[in-house]
């Protein structure tokens, strides 16, 4: 049994015990799944993950796909709604992997400080810039969100990416994507789905 399927079955499982659900009680768990698209059929999806795993997904018809493109440095301001994957520094401070910018219709989503599966002990930090400083190793971002506040370091090769709302026709052949999976109707089912155009890698 695949990798990404084991996950899938341990947390539909999670949900029928009376323990986890004391816990949390998740309608539909879900998984990421990171790779390169192999097939690509008219409600189906083939991924090879990182892991070199192939997936078999089912595309719904309300399937949300977004294009995730590069952008520069200089759109990280004061006032933008970011995402930073980052990892922990012996000073407090976390080092940026990656930085997304929020469109202003995606501002407050995912809002907070959590752990993230890209690295062992990555982080994810969704909130607002408060301000923005120049640093030996790159640039400082203070961030401000619901539960407290934040400083990364964001590297001078750090990707810095955006995102908007696409369609099917960028799942093609060789596309890198990153995608939520779910098991629904006994079936591994994408739910929403990022991907690079003409040979662009997600960071993550």
């Amino acid at each position: 049994m695949p990798r990404w399927t084991r996950r899938l079955a341990l947390l539909a499982g999670c949900i029928a015990l009376p323990l986890c659900q004391a816990q949390s009680t998740p309608a539909a768990p879900t998984v990421r799944v990171r790779g390169t698209v192999q097939a690509v059929g008219p409600d189906t999806l083939s991924v090879r993950d990182r892991s070199g795993e192939t997936v078999e997904l089912v595309l719904p018809a309300a399937l949300v796909v977004s294009e995730v493109f590069p952008i520069t440095r200089s759109d990280i301001r004061p006032g933008s709604f970011i995402g930073v994957a980052a990892m922990p520094q012996p000073d407090g401070t976390r080092r940026a992997i990656a930085v997304t910018v929020f469109p202003e219709a995606a501002r407050g989503a995912g809002e907070g400080d959590r752990p993230f599966d890209l690295l062992p002990q990555s982080t994810m930090t969704n909130a607002t810039v408060a301000g923005v400083a120049s640093v030996t190793q790159g640039r400082e971002l203070q961030l401000q969100h619901k539960d407290g506040e934040a400083r990364i370091v964001v590297p001078e090769d750090a990707p810095i990416v955006t995102f908007l709302r696409a369609d099917r026709s960028l799942l093609v052949v060789g596309a890198s994507v990153s995608l939520q999976a779910q098991v629904i109707e006994g079936k591994p089912t994408a739910a929403r789905i990022s991907v690079g155009r003409a040979g662009f890698v997600l960071p993550y």
